[in-house]
């Protein structure tokens, strides 16, 4: 056979215990006509070495299971040169040529295992290695003393060495996959954390078994639904669940040629007798287990019932679709917020898909697997992330030290990422269209202030009862509703420890005012007040909007939400919110900049309307500045050297002067 190479690693325990006397004398010598070792080190109390064949001899039969015994204790690296024989070597390795390397590797270790234990410093066992005259290459025993390193009871020195492995971008590929074998789940999770980190240090998602004979993948999900408790679920929770139960019994209907409906509510798929698309179903039963994973009692047997292993199958045959794959790491970062879960959660390979998914040109994408691995990542992340709080900067570990808190709330029918994005261009513009940002607060506030935290809150917010995500949710989710449940999910983020600059748009700035006063009613939430440095209000309808009164005369056309309903002009609640705000203001000194629209919005094709006038928009305290823009544009600057962007940062600036460098 050829010249080839055989990579191994070995491990063996280390042992006190003198090594018995041999007859005959072990020699480098010898040991060099065998293999070369490429390095040594010790990581965990076992001794790694790497050593290389140099040549094998000729009389060699295949035997393909060595490799079998061989995976159970050993990592086994090929890499053979080009020759006719490259694929029966390939094929496996000879018992006999496994035997003799072992034994000779057996003789080496008995020698040097009493130089190893005076010493278990890397840099001390490097200039053992030198000693005895071990070739071994100083780039591999660079990435065992770093790999030693991440297992070191200094917080300091793990980090530093997690951050010196994802730097090295000069690692062979056999070294990056000697690592993702070896790598414990903190150093994992922090490498994944770590930005541009190669993805080539994590390994890839198990395999999965294979399903079982005519059980189709939404059937599985549907199966895993019907296995949650019932316990703790609101309406909406049982409105998803039983919808998602719904359409897939529905499809088995339709498959089998009749009409069937889970509950007896038909659905216009099975009124026709055509079946519901796969995908169709399997996003009802995603959204119906966000919901589930948002209760904390039902995480344990979500993925007591195999819940990981099967996102993870629906992830990778549904890449092909965004929507699918963020609904599935929504829920991955809402199992996350339980500690207890974290093992489980590794062990079934998402932190290769977390750490691909966050260098997705898509904010959306990288934002959802962001707040995932920071909820994993209890190494350097204190806070955790609930479900619909998203941090937009920094996504990734940095040395740049956080100041300040900057939290952007939506209005009606926004969004924690589209209401933020710059405003859409025309097709005609030429050559800016590479500079568009998705989300400008992610990427042109987090480039002119670094040493700010940039969160964006989402809720479900709708015009309309009839286009609402649950229609019972409109029941329950008044501004104080909303006010409460958004201030418990703040403090989880660590909101209130910082400085905190509010910007919102729209009925986001009510929400802002009504937790400022429920926060100065809590003794537990003055913190939150006391570090309110700012806050930048974008259209916001203080004293109501005609939008309101209006929807309430075509009601047949727009039944009017509880948020609309909320916004009525000159409404008591809205008034007596207002002077309370403009009291706290006061006392707390809080300086404010308001933005007011001066074009009218188009909402349908029968609505064209000044969805929030002057007057509405006029707080009664700090500056107000209007812009010819619409309402949905208010909040979204034409560019960066806009008048817009560049007075709200200026703002943000000059409020926290006194807190963040510029």
């Amino acid at each position: 056979m050829s010249v080839a190479a055989l990579r191994l690693i070995r491990c063996q325990r280390l042992s006190t215990a003198r090594p018995s006397t041999a007859k005959k004398v072990f020699t480098w010598k010898n040991f060099r006509k065998v293999a070369k070792v490429t390095s040594a080190v010790v990581l965990g109390g076992c001794l790694f070495i790497t050593y290389e064949v140099a040549a094998l001899g000729k009389a060699v039969t295949v035997d393909t299971s060595v490799i079998l015994q061989e995976k159970y204790k050993s990592y086994i690296y090929l890499r053979a040169s080009p020759s006719d024989e490259n694929e029966n070597f390939t094929a496996g390795a000879t018992h006999k040529v496994r035997k003799e390397l072992h034994k000779v590797a057996r003789r080496f270790l008995e020698l040097s295992s009493r130089l190893l234990l005076l010493s278990l410093d890397a840099a001390k066992l490097v200039s053992q290695e030198r000693r005895i005259n071990v070739d071994a290459d100083p780039h591999e025993v660079a990435l065992w003393v770093l790999l030693k390193r991440t297992q070191s009871d200094s917080k300091t020195i793990r980090l530093q060495a997690v951050q010196e492995l994802a730097d090295n971008h000069h690692w062979h590929d056999y070294q990056y996959q000697t690592a993702a074998q070896i790598l414990d789940q903190r150093t994992a999770i922090g490498l994944a954390r770590t930005p541009q980190v190669d993805l080539r240090f994590f390994r890839p998602p198990p395999a999965l078994p294979l399903l079982e004979d005519g059980l189709p993948l939404e059937d599985e999900l549907r199966q895993l639904l019907a296995s949650l408790p019932q316990s703790e679920v609101d309406r909406c929770v049982q409105y998803f669940t039983s919808l998602a139960l719904r359409e897939s019994t529905q499809s088995l209907a339709a498959q089998r040629g009749g009409l069937w409906c889970f509950g007896g509510n038909g659905l216009p798929y099975a009124q026709s007798l055509t079946s519901v698309p796969s995908e169709k179903v399997e996003s009802f039963c995603l959204q119906a287990l966000v919901q589930h994973s948002k209760v904390q009692s039902h995480c344990d047997p979500i993925v007591a019932n195999g819940g990981l292993q099967l996102l993870q199958r629906v992830y990778q045959l549904r890449r092909d679709s965004l929507k699918i794959q963020r609904n599935i790491v929504r829920i991955i970062g809402n199992l996350a917020l339980n500690e207890s879960l974290h093992q489980a959660i590794v062990q079934s390979g998402w932190v290769s898909v977390l750490a691909e998914m966050m260098q997705s040109p898509y904010v959306m994408q990288a934002s959802h697997a962001a707040r995932a691995l920071a909820n994993l990542d209890r190494e350097t992340v204190r806070e955790k992330y609930p479900d619909g709080v998203y941090v937009l900067h920094p996504q990734t570990r940095g040395n740049q030290p956080i100041k300040a808190d900057v939290l952007f709330i939506h209005g009606i029918l926004g969004a924690a990422f589209k209401t933020w994005r710059q405003r859409d261009r025309d097709a005609q513009e030429d050559g800016s269209s590479n500079d568009y940002s998705e989300c400008w607060p992610k990427s042109w506030l987090a480039a002119d202030c670094p040493s700010l935290r940039v969160l964006s809150v989402e809720y479900d917010s709708h015009l309309s009862d009839w286009v609402a995500k649950c229609p019972v949710e409109n029941q329950r989710k008044s501004l104080a509703f909303r006010s409460q449940e958004l201030l418990k999910k703040l403090k989880m983020a660590g909101i209130g420890e910082r400085p905190i600059i509010w910007v919102a748009h729209s009925m986001g700035g009510l929400l802002v005012k009504k937790m400022l006063q429920d926060a100065s009613a809590d003794p537990e939430m003055q913190a939150l007040l006391k570090n309110t440095k700012g806050i930048l209000f974008y259209s916001v309808p203080h004293h109501g909007t005609f939008m309101a009164e209006y929807s309430v005369n075509v009601r047949y056309l727009l039944f009017p939400s509880i948020e609309v309903r909320e916004l009525c002009k000159d409404s008591p609640a809205l008034r007596d919110l207002n002077e309370s705000f403009l009291n706290i203001a006061k006392e707390k000194q809080i300086p404010v900049l308001s933005f007011s629209e001066t074009l009218p919005t188009n909402i349908g094709p029968m609505l064209n309307v000044l969805v929030v006038p002057k007057q509405s928009a006029d707080i009664g305290i700090g500056e107000l500045i209007e812009v010819d823009v619409d309402h949905l544009s208010i909040c979204k600057p034409e560019k960066k050297d806009s008048f817009l962007y560049k007075r709200s940062l200026q703002f943000i600036m000059e409020s926290l002067q006194n807190f963040i460098s510029h």
